[in-house]
């Protein structure tokens, strides 16, 4: 943060309580240097407010930013049955929901191969800032019992949810490596 105040007060610097534009700073600095000399009354006022207000106001905001931007939400992930897709076959639906930022993996998996079939949708936004998906793969109703979805995010910090399809009687199962599988219907 050093450097963006530095950088602040080297756009429009005060020497002998003269403006003096930074050659890197461009127009503005000069229009602002420009409009300080037709205020001459008003100089001592000017000057507190370029350069210590106003640097503060904006390292305020830009601290504000920041910690929006790096924020970290984990996702929900469940599973689901999505509309028949034909006699004999199912379409498994992998919802994740709930997550910040946005960049997020998604894939339906047998074992460590990633199934081609998986169609990942749009990823949408939730009221609440966070990010929406769903990925779904069409299969035969004899192979869906060694199907996992993957979930792969920055909030996780390398601990992926797999959620597997599971037993009819267990329902979807959710394992976080290093941890074990627990039988449930939504992993968070």
């Amino acid at each position: 943060m050093l450097g963006s105040r530095q950088a602040l007060r080297e756009a429009v610097g005060f020497r002998n309580k003269s403006c003096l534009p930074s050659p890197l700073a461009g127009n503005v600095a000069k229009r602002v240097c420009k409009v300080l000399y037709q205020h001459q009354g008003d100089k001592d006022i000017i000057q507190h407010v370029i350069s210590v207000t106003c640097p503060r106001f904006l390292l305020g905001l830009l601290d504000a930013g920041k910690s929006h931007l790096q924020r970290q939400v984990k996702p929900e992930a469940w599973l689901s049955l999505g509309p028949s897709p034909g006699p004999g076959h199912l379409l498994l639906v992998c919802h994740v929901s709930g997550f910040y930022p946005k960049p997020v993996w998604v894939r339906w998996m047998r074992g460590e191969q990633e199934q081609p079939g998986t169609q990942r949708g749009d990823i949408l936004p939730n009221a609440d800032e966070t990010w929406y998906l769903q990925a779904t793969l069409e299969v035969a109703a004899g192979e869906a019992a060694d199907l996992s979805c993957r979930v792969k995010h920055s909030s996780l910090e390398g601990q992926d949810i797999i959620l597997y399809w599971g037993k009819k009687e267990l329902g979807p199962r959710l394992e976080m490596p290093g941890g074990g599988p627990q039988h449930s219907g939504r992993a968070s």
